[in-house]
């Protein structure tokens, strides 16, 4: 039996990257900057990571209101980067625009917080969710029930009003959220804790070795979803051409069925 020399062996082509689009729902850079950091720490191998801020909206993603609010600059975003990347994910808690990205786009988008239930799911039988105020409460019990995992929830374990920078507010509550994952440990009986919401991007690695219970960062969940996604689904989708008034011209393009 004959084998040619490794050196007669045609090349072999390297695969294409995986393009993995994360886009801040919310206006503030210094967040960004956090997903983006939370983002490529966890690029699996083979792929590349671009993340990138809201071309409009609100500074912090808070109410009921601010969600739907937050969800045309996030489809936006998308738009804008039409064609450049294999999957997305929007890196906001309540994943504002999701839904309608995934009609409107041929590619996979994930949001953070059903990336974040569904690992943690995967990890534990019930999950304890903790964030930095209170306020985000009813929006996270929304994305819950449209996920239809709020039974699987342990509850929420939540600090007071936020006001300040929320790209520093991840230093500035370190220490109280540390304490409220224990709660939601010891009292809750979570068996699994999410950090909730972009402006917590990167803390659970920091605190991971003074907590009990796996922590779950929705933006790493989310790019290691939307990597495992790239390239499976969905197909282009064929869309009536509507008239759509007020909008970027890249959202607008999508609603012309191009």
């Amino acid at each position: 039996m004959h084998f040619r020399p490794a050196a007669e062996n045609p090349p072999v082509e390297s695969p294409m990257a995986c393009r993995i689009l994360v886009v801040n729902s919310n206006t503030t850079d210094s967040v960004t900057s956090r997903i983006a950091q939370a983002a490529e720490a966890a690029r699996p191998a083979g792929c590349v990571v671009e993340t990138v801020t809201a071309p409009f909206g609100l500074p912090l993603i808070v109410t009921r209101a601010d969600w739907m609010v937050a969800g045309p600059p996030t489809v936006a975003a998308l738009a804008a980067r039409r064609g450049q990347f294999d999957a997305a994910v929007v890196a906001c808690f309540g994943d504002p625009g999701v839904e309608a990205a995934r009609e409107l786009l041929d590619v996979p988008v994930i949001g953070i917080s059903e990336a974040a239930f569904h690992a943690a799911c995967l990890l534990g039988r019930r999950f304890g969710i903790v964030s930095f105020t209170a306020a985000l409460k009813p929006m996270f019990e929304d994305c819950l029930e449209r996920a239809g995992l709020a039974a699987r929830c342990a509850g929420f374990r939540m600090g007071p009003a936020f006001s300040g920078d929320p790209g520093r507010v991840a230093e500035e509550r370190r220490d109280a959220i540390l304490e409220l994952c224990r709660e939601s440990i010891e009292r809750d009986g979570a068996e699994v804790v999410i950090l909730a919401g972009g402006p917590l991007a990167g803390l659970a690695p920091q605190l991971a070795q003074d907590v009990a219970a796996p922590l779950v960062d929705g933006t790493a969940a989310g790019v290691r979803l939307a990597a495992a996604l790239a390239g499976l689904a969905p197909v282009a989708k064929a869309q009536r051409a509507r008239p759509l008034a007020g909008y970027q011209a890249e959202l607008t393009a999508l609603y012309g069925g191009k």
